[in-house]
């Protein structure tokens, strides 16, 4: 069977400006968690710990929405191994998620760990084989080049910060490669579960060393960062659900701009000029990027 009409019937069944709404949705929600993270951190709180509680209240609805599903037998995983490394490096992922925007300003923060989609290629091509031309290798050294100006590597540098950076970007392109590789055979669904169930449980093992009980005043902010963070995942696969991947990945740029406002009006952050000129390249490069697989997913088709 042809994949043309196949790719066709997908394309009259988007319902393109559902999805971008979704989209923007999700980066605003997501923007508003970290957020309230960061928050939290300045009150004393480990990000281990606030990682947990977003995990465990996200649990909640999705376990009632698993039961709802047919419970475990009608969603047994197909790749195991593939859902519990994605689950466990998911859980590290959000734990220093939260402490590069609890040592970063929100815009660094986000302009940084927008390098993640570079990394992604140089991970597919070596991890899933898949073949990656000439002008995004070059797309991913200029994106590179980028970080580097942002991390501006002077006396004044935030090390800590620029360090969970990384660390973030590496695992959000760790993760965005296993879901390629997960997708062949599991829902976006189960692998969702199954990420805020066992990082619930990974969190779980730390809190007798840095957990605590929420204070009054606290508890109601923990409470929203796990059900911010569940109406974003909501919204984000809704989103994938609407139109296409392409069109989604570009609105993830919105974070940007939610990051901005959200920093400057709680914290009167102001990106310096090398996060402007920094994360402008970080951000062509990413857009390239999407442009030359939109380019090479049409040449596939045909």
């Amino acid at each position: 069977m042809s994949i043309e009409p196949l790719a066709r019937a997908q394309a009259e069944n988007d319902n393109v400006t559902k999805g971008i709404i979704f989209a923007l949705s999700a980066y605003f929600l997501f923007a508003i968690m970290t957020a309230l993270a960061k928050h939290l951190f300045n009150e004393g709180y480990h990000i281990i710990e606030i990682a947990f509680y977003r995990n465990l209240i996200a649990l909640l609805p999705f376990f009632i929405i698993f039961q709802l599903r047919g419970g475990f037998k009608k969603h047994i995983p197909v790749n195991r191994k593939g859902i519990f490394l994605r689950s466990i490096i998911g859980a590290i992922s959000l734990v220093v998620t939260f402490g590069t925007f609890a040592h970063l300003p929100m815009a660094d923060a986000t302009a940084m760990i927008f390098g993640s989609t570079l990394v992604v290629p140089i991970l597919a091509h070596f991890l899933l084989k898949e073949h990656v031309g000439l002008y995004r290798w070059g797309a991913v050294v200029v994106g590179f080049i980028g970080i580097l100006i942002m991390a501006q590597p002077t006396g004044a540098t935030n090390w800590i910060g620029i360090g969970f950076a990384l660390a973030t970007v590496l695992c959000h392109a760790t993760i965005q490669t296993m879901v390629r590789w997960i997708g062949r055979t599991d829902t976006p669904f189960v692998i969702t579960f199954y990420f805020i169930a066992l990082g619930t449980v990974f969190c779980g093992l730390f809190m007798p060393f840095v957990g605590s009980i929420p204070s009054s005043e606290h508890i109601l902010l923990f409470i929203a960062v796990g059900a911010i963070g569940s109406a974003g995942q909501f919204c984000i696969t809704s989103a994938f659900k609407n139109t296409q991947a392409s069109i989604v990945t570009i609105f993830n740029y919105s974070g940007i701009i939610w990051a901005t406002s959200i920093g400057w009006i709680i914290w009167g952050d102001w990106p310096t000029l090398a996060i402007w000129i920094g994360g402008s390249i970080v951000i062509g490069s990413n857009l390239f990027i999407i442009y030359r697989e939109q380019k090479r997913n049409k040449a596939d088709v045909r």
